[in-house]
């Protein structure tokens, strides 16, 4: 047996990897309902939020999903092409755009949200809150 040394030391290596894998699973799995999993995290994010405090800002739901504001503009745009959400201007704030889900879109969500639950599942456990908690703390650490 070889010693493990150099990067394979390092938890940051190897939580880069489990990412990688993790995200090409969900990929794979997301495929046969037409999304990708930028596209599930930003329109699983504006159901979230609209769910928990009415239609959230285009901008709010970028920051809940950890995504560029250009790329989830362009994204919205498609996903409001598939009739899977509706964006609308703020009437408080002219530069603002509101995000709804459409009922297509939601029921949409349902079906991703539980793929992802079941992938979850299975890398992390049925109660991952050790891993959550601790993934949570780095993810935090963006500054």
């Amino acid at each position: 047996m070889t010693e493990e040394s150099g990067p394979l030391l390092s938890p940051g290596f190897w939580l880069h990897h489990a990412a990688l894998v993790w995200r090409a699973e969900l990929d794979a799995r997301l495929r046969p309902l037409g999304l990708t999993p930028t596209q599930f995290m930003l329109l699983a994010s504006a159901g979230w939020l609209e769910h928990t405090s009415g239609p959230p800002t285009q901008q709010a739901v970028a920051e809940q999903a950890g995504a560029d504001r250009m790329m989830t503009s362009k994204i919205v745009r498609a996903l409001e092409e598939r009739d899977l959400l509706v964006r609308r201007q703020d009437s408080g704030d002219a530069r603002a755009v509101r995000l709804s889900l459409t009922a297509t879109g939601r029921a949409l969500v349902r079906k991703a949200t539980a793929i992802a639950r079941d992938l979850d599942n299975e890398f992390f456990g049925a109660d991952p809150a050790k891993m959550r908690a601790a993934l949570r703390g780095i993810a935090s650490r963006q500054g």
